[in-house]
């Protein structure tokens, strides 16, 4: 399941691989993704960390990862950032990513 956001983001993603989705409401590429980032918070429940942050509602967090279109989804590993996606991505391709992310 992907959680919302509600506390400190760096002790989020401080261990372990974290799949973050930055989104606005607003934005269809983002509610288009959705399902897709969903789906691979089930299959994945048990290797990583799934959240969502909404960039409209967290502006400090979006500035300091100099986030400038949506969706974003950063991949962390221990609380460094290892992977950066901007734009709706194909599953396939956000499977890869968290597979090479994982070895």
């Amino acid at each position: 399941m992907v959680q919302e956001l509600q506390s400190n983001f760096i002790e989020e993603i401080k261990e372990g691989v974290t799949f973050v989705d930055f989104y606005a409401d607003w934005c269809t590429p983002c509610r288009m993704m959705m399902p897709v980032v969903e789906a691979l918070s089930e299959e994945y429940a048990s290797k990583v960390k799934f959240l969502k942050v909404n960039v409209d509602e967290n502006q400090e967090i979006a500035q300091n990862l100099n986030i400038q279109s949506i969706p974003r989804f950063f991949i962390f590993k221990d609380g460094n950032a290892v992977k950066v996606l901007v734009g709706a991505q194909k599953k396939d391709t956000l499977v890869a990513e968290l597979e090479a992310c994982l070895k």
